[in-house]
């Protein structure tokens, strides 16, 4: 009898009319209960009955989280996985609960996440799979859930089917493909990025390539570039390049691999037609994975004799603050250990002038950062005369100088090597600069302070060495008494520090 009623409930609120009598009488309260049954068509007509009743209607669906609906719906997809009507049912459900943060809350209590994937992996028809997609969609905007989805298996589910679509034309396998790349997007832009990198690159490794160039053909197919696609294609190499990082024993052959089957190009060309766009997402994720390929020393080679760097210097013309740290972080990557790469850096002046120029920029301070970083990494590793003339010129010295007191350790050794490099390059040219900029004062102070790093003091001294040889900058370390901090520093607790202070004394006395 109940089954019955519940059938002919389920067929009253197929009529929009019926709706209202249906919900002043209580109806859908009185349903509830029977989602605890365990007589399947039961459980098929009662959830028909308030999926219909309560759609579109948001007050109702806001009550039904709250008299415990979810559970059920994941206990139908749980225990009876098998039928197709009744797991029909639940997905229609949880579709129109899915957008609701009480919805979402609820169900991070639950193991939905492992029934989901379960039936993303074994849906066939476009249907099925559209539905899921969409549920799935909506859960990846929670990041409990999204964390949930991951370690279910989800990027190995779809990694096979974006594989398995390669090649189709039909616009409802191009759907399905999209989808899925909506749903890695939603998946990797959020606070589990490094979670879900470390977790799931191990498994998708074999595949990344393929999957990057199978979406990069498919958007050169397209007559306009769809944006998650292009978002897709970097991120895929991205994960593809820590995969390398984080499995080392194949870092470099791997990264060069994917430098040779031109995907550094495919990442360039979609920086150049994403980079005047407001979503700045495409940008950061294509420089993310150029970033990741300019570290080992084999790929910087072949990216610089394709002319890699030359085409992000003209990228530089976007506004975005993310994209422009992004960008110079790459450029630094690229300059690494590459005398070639730094020259050709830094016989730019409109590049050094940008760099001098946000070099002063307080508002953006990752900016900031980041292109003292590079001014500081280009002549650390240029050993030409004119570049140390350009960035004096372009006045960059002065951030340099400034750099050596930052709060971090590394921009601090950065600074302080690059600017000893460059005083043995061309002393003469950065003299005045240096007294302007009261180096040696600020050497001092860091000699001084009891906070200062080992490793810093050493890099101080050494700089302190070079400066030597010039007539007016030793007047200055004379004149600031530098010589009763060194010889203080020759009992110092680290063995190179003292080793280096005994240096710099004896150069200082001119005894070396």
């Amino acid at each position: 009898c109940a089954v019955k009623a519940a059938h002919v409930l389920s067929e009253i609120a197929k009529n929009e009319e019926m709706k209202k009598p249906c919900i002043e009488a209580d109806l859908v309260l009185t349903l509830i209960p029977l989602l605890e049954s365990t007589d399947q068509e039961m459980l098929l007509h009662a959830g028909r009955a308030i999926g219909r009743i309560c759609y579109d209607n948001r007050d109702l669906q806001e009550e039904l989280v709250k008299v415990g609906v979810i559970p059920s719906l994941v206990r139908i997809l749980t225990d009876y996985a098998e039928s197709e009507p009744l797991v029909h049912v639940a997905l229609l459900a949880l579709y129109n609960l899915a957008d609701l943060d009480s919805a979402k809350e609820a169900l991070s209590m639950t193991k939905v996440a492992e029934q989901l994937v379960k039936q993303l992996r074994r849906a066939e028809s476009h249907e099925r799979l559209e539905i899921v997609f969409e549920v799935l969609q909506a859960l990846a905007e929670n990041d409990a859930l999204k964390v949930q989805l991951v370690e279910a298996g989800v990027a190995e589910v779809l990694s096979k089917i974006l594989l398995r679509l390669q090649g189709s034309s039909q616009a409802e396998d191009t759907c399905i493909v999209k989808a899925a790349s909506d749903l890695i997007v939603s998946l990797l832009l959020g606070a589990e990025l490094s979670h879900f990198l470390i977790r799931e690159l191990k498994v998708a490794k074999n595949n990344a390539i393929s999957i990057a160039l199978i979406l990069a053909r498919h958007e050169n197919s397209q007559d306009s570039l769809n944006s998650e696609f292009a978002l897709l294609v970097s991120i895929i190499v991205f994960l593809t390049c820590l995969t390398c990082l984080v499995l080392p024993l194949s870092s470099d052959s791997s990264c060069l691999r994917m430098v040779q089957l031109g995907v550094i190009h495919q990442l360039l060309d979609l920086l150049e037609k994403h980079v005047q766009s407001r979503d700045t997402s495409v940008q950061q994720a294509a420089l993310s994975a150029l970033q990741n390929l300019a570290i080992p020393v084999v790929s910087k080679v072949q990216m610089l004799e394709e002319g890699v760097a030359e085409r992000i210097e003209a990228l530089l013309r976007s506004e975005s603050p993310p994209v422009q740290c992004k960008l110079l972080g790459t450029l630094r990557m690229l300059a690494d250990g590459q005398a070639d790469a730094a020259e050709i850096l830094g016989h730019d002046p409109m590049l050094l002038n940008r760099l001098v120029q946000w070099g002063s920029v307080s508002d953006h301070s990752s900016i900031c950062r980041e292109a003292n970083r590079l001014l500081a990494s280009i002549l650390h590793h240029n050993r030409s005369q004119e570049v140390v003339r350009a960035i004096q010129a372009a006045q960059g010295v002065k951030h340099l100088v400034s750099m050596t007191t930052s709060e971090h350790g590394a921009m601090q050794n950065e600074a302080l090597n690059a600017l000893a490099i460059a005083s043995t390059i061309d002393l003469e040219t950065l003299e005045e600069s240096f007294k302007e900029s009261q180096l040696v004062q600020s050497l001092h102070k860091l000699l001084q302070d009891d906070d200062t790093s080992p490793e810093v003091k050493y890099n101080s001294m050494g700089l302190l060495c070079r400066l030597l040889n010039s007539g007016d900058l030793r007047q200055e370390i004379e004149e600031d008494k530098i010589k009763d901090t060194l010889e203080r520093l020759c009992s110092h607790s680290n063995a190179n520090v003292v080793k280096e202070a005994i240096t710099t004394l004896q150069v200082l006395r001119g005894e070396t």
